[in-house]
């Protein structure tokens, strides 16, 4: 039997991160209540207080826990961001996922017994790069983008020494990840800095006739007929009109999954596999990670993945395997 894949799995929020150790995560990642993470939505995320419990939680039960603190601090206020990397020291976390130069020089510097990823914000998708913060850094894992085929990350995986993660399922960014600086002309805010794409606060949804339509700031990014699902309003999976006609120009809704290109992902010397989703509830959680353990496990025994029907938490009810079988060149 071949060692499973690792299945690192999102997490929210305190019942999300219980719902994924108790589904089969073999690891967790949460981020600070705060603009540190990539992820910084009102109501998500983790105080203090609670991560040191969801620590408890997670490791009575042999799960790990990484903390993405993989958003760029601001100019001249570092603070936040050290203090967030500390807190997770403290606190006893298993690694630190990070993307700013500057933060992984701090946390090198001191923490340098806490695990290091280069998280997928960083965007380092060739050998030069992966090498650079594995040499200054001592980074121990990267976080592929979601734009190799397998067999580029085989290629990858042949020429380097760390380890790699790449995502498994869940949403797709139409940009380099770590370089998208959409919702900022729309909102002011980006994920890079303030670690929201499409912030709450902007997002207006308002009943037109028989039709729904959503805005983000000034904008209307896509409007829905009657009884068909209205989806969060992003730009890069907005409906806009075109030469006449009105269609998703830079990305349909739809969802990364790669549940049957496992064995392909094991070959290829892929480290763990991450599922996508921390603004998504436990039920959500609970679902996506049983049906991953259950594939993980065949694959290692040289199984096929059981069947699993995932359509109903995906974008727009549709999936894809994304780049990772791309044959345009």
């Amino acid at each position: 039997m071949a060692e499973p894949l690792e299945l690192v799995c999102p997490a929210g929020a305190p019942a999300a991160l219980r719902a994924a150790v108790d589904a089969g995560a073999d690891v967790v990642y949460v981020g600070f209540r705060d603009q540190t993470n990539a992820r910084n939505f009102p109501g998500l995320n983790f105080s203090r207080s609670e991560l040191r419990d969801g620590l408890a939680y997670a490791h009575d039960r042999g799960t790990r826990v990484y903390v993405a603190i993989n958003t760029l601090p601001e100019a001249g206020n570092p603070d936040p961001w050290h203090r967030a990397v500390d807190d997770a020291a403290a606190l006893g976390c298993d690694a630190l996922i990070l993307a700013d130069i500057g933060l992984l020089d701090y946390a090198a510097s001191h923490h340098a017994g806490l695990r290091r990823h280069l998280s997928v914000q960083a965007s380092a998708s060739n050998v030069e790069s992966i090498r650079f913060y594995q040499e200054a850094f001592g980074v121990q894992r990267v976080v592929l983008p979601r734009v190799l085929t397998v067999a580029e990350i085989a290629e990858l995986n042949a020429q380097i020494t760390v380890e790699t993660e790449v995502f498994a399922f869940g949403g797709l960014c139409v940009m380099a990840e770590g370089r998208c600086a959409l919702s900022s002309y729309a909102t002011g805010q980006s994920p890079n800095v303030q670690g929201v794409c499409s912030p709450a606060s902007h997002v207006r949804y308002e009943r037109r006739g028989d039709e729904m339509v959503s805005h983000l700031g000034d904008y209307t990014i896509n409007v829905f007929a009657d009884g068909e699902p209205a989806g969060y309003p992003t730009l890069c999976k907005g409906r806009f009109v075109a030469a006449g006609r009105a269609s998703y120009i830079f990305e349909e809704p739809t969802s990364l999954n790669v549940i049957d290109s496992i064995p392909d992902l094991m070959a290829a010397g892929v480290k763990a596999l991450k599922i996508e989703g921390r603004q998504r509830g436990r039920a959500y959680v609970s679902q996506v990670v049983s049906a991953f353990r259950k594939a993980v496990d065949a694959a290692a025994r040289g199984e096929p993945a059981p069947a699993c029907d995932l359509g109903s938490v995906t974008e727009g009810q549709r999936n894809t395997t994304g780049a990772y079988a791309k044959d345009w060149r």
